[in-house]
């Protein structure tokens, strides 16, 4: 749960790197880093906290060059500190190096244990620092091969980023996990995790980086290459239905009509009869609920409203008040859905508390009934691949039925979209192309132990 981005050619590489960040904050609320070249050193400033906050005039005047790359950070294992923020920059004999990545490394651990007996000290808690290490030891004669020779003893998901004094590196992995796009502004190559960073800074989307393609821009253009074995490729498919933002194209497909595909999916596998009026859960649900009420023919209108205010970093002042919980994110329209049978449809249920909250939220508000539908199959297992998913036995899904569930968030009835409806909805009937390990307990790395019910198995070090 990361957004990277970098861009090569530009005088005003930082600036631009900010808007970019910017655009990507969704997928990272806890660091913000940019990393400049001016083609001699790196230059680098990194703290906690949202883009708009960490970075104004002053600091990105002194981050001069024309390449620069850049981070947000929401952290999926290990703790939220300075250390752990990216791109992480170092000095080793090669030169100085930075680094920005996305995704998870399910064997980063193991590497990590035996760089140590090697010798190794690591500033960080990072699995990205462990890439750095194995690109450091590497005897190959030029830095591209130093870091396919690195790439290729990590197993995971990794959009990845590496900028010299020289060039900007960019590497995808071969199952395809995490996004990364490619695109031009005037003479400017940029790169980044979603479409939506190149249309703030107008950049021209020029494609998708292939699974396992590797892009170095240096002085004398772009160079592409395929240095990996293909393998199945398991682009993440939670990207499309909750975490990528709307008006990116993501896989090729528009992430909004996607997502509205799942809502018109949903209605004709779980329909309502006799429902006064579809609703969402804001913000992610929207798209879907739309897609629902379409497809259904109920009307959709606006039973909730959230709250722009509160983020995932909010913290309540005090125990005393925890007990308001979702209220302070999100507040029931009691003109809308008062005296109506509502639909409420949301994109995924985790634990099941907040539905719970949700559902009793709109039953006070007056709706006489609230039939609860969800745009993804039960979420049954964690991600290890960069999702911020908790523990399997923190997954409601993962212990109780359908009908369990619904009784558990109080509702009068509960359906979710199927595999197969969300396949077709992503434009993968035969499923074979995107990665459903959280609904499937299918891990494509096959290092994974589908059986586990507790987060023993998943890595402990701090991911990107």
């Amino acid at each position: 749960m990361c957004g990277i981005f970098g861009i090569v050619g530009n005088p005003e590489a930082s600036n631009l790197t900010y808007l970019g960040l910017h655009a990507l904050q969704h997928r990272g609320q806890e660091s913000a880093g940019i990393v400049a070249s001016d083609g001699q050193n790196l230059l680098a400033h990194r703290e906690m906290g949202l883009v708009a906050d960490i970075f104004n005039a002053p600091v990105l005047e002194k981050l001069p060059g024309n390449a620069a790359i850049g981070h947000v950070r929401y952290s999926t294992a290990g703790v939220s500190q300075l250390k752990n923020a990216q791109p992480l920059t170092v000095e080793y004999v090669g030169g100085q190096l930075a680094v920005a990545h996305n995704g998870n490394l399910v064997n980063a651990q193991e590497l990590r244990t035996q760089l140590e007996a090697d010798g190794a000290i690591f500033q960080s808690d990072s699995d990205t620092e462990v890439v750095i290490h194995l690109i450091a030891r590497s005897k190959q004669p030029t830095f591209e091969k130093k870091v396919i020779e690195a790439l290729s003893k990590v197993k995971g998901a990794y959009s990845i980023l590496f900028l010299t004094d020289k060039k900007l590196v960019a590497v995808r992995d071969p199952n395809g996990f995490r996004p990364l796009v490619l695109g031009m502004l005037k003479n400017s190559w940029v790169l980044a995790s979603e479409t939506t960073a190149l249309d703030l800074i107008e950049a021209e989307f020029l494609r998708e980086l292939e699974a396992g393609e590797m892009v170095v821009i240096d002085e004398t253009g772009l160079h592409a290459s395929q240095p990996f074995p293909p393998t199945r490729l398991g682009r993440c498919i939670f990207e499309h239905v909750y975490f990528a933002k709307p008006d990116s194209v993501l896989f090729g497909t528009s992430v909004y009509e996607t997502r509205k595909e799942m809502g018109r999916q949903l209605a004709k596998e779980q329909p309502t009869p006799g429902a006064d009026l579809v609703i969402a859960v804001p913000d992610s649900g929207v798209p879907a609920a739309i897609g629902y009420a379409q497809a259904s023919g109920i009307p959709y209108d606006v039973g909730l409203i959230r709250s722009h205010y509160v983020g995932r970093t909010f913290i309540e002042p005090q125990q005393s008040i925890r007990h308001f919980g979702v209220k302070l994110k999100l507040s029931a329209v009691r003109q809308v859905l008062k005296g109506k049978r509502v639909v409420v449809v949301d994109d995924s249920i985790v634990r099941g508390t907040t539905s719970r909250k949700i559902v009793k939220m709109l039953k006070a508000a007056g709706a006489l009934e609230v039939h609860l539908r969800i745009s993804s199959p039960p979420t049954q297992w964690p991600c290890y691949y960069g999702i911020d998913t908790p523990s399997r036995q923190e997954l409601i899904a993962s212990s109780h039925s359908v009908e369990e569930i619904a009784r558990y968030v109080t509702a009068d009835t509960l359906g979710y979209i199927s595999m197969e409806g969300l396949g077709s909805a992503v434009g993968d009937k035969e499923r074979t192309t995107f990665c459903t390990a959280c609904f499937s307990g299918n891990y494509l790395t096959g290092d994974l132990n589908p059986g586990a019910t507790t987060s023993e198995s998943a890595p402990k070090l701090a991911s990107a």
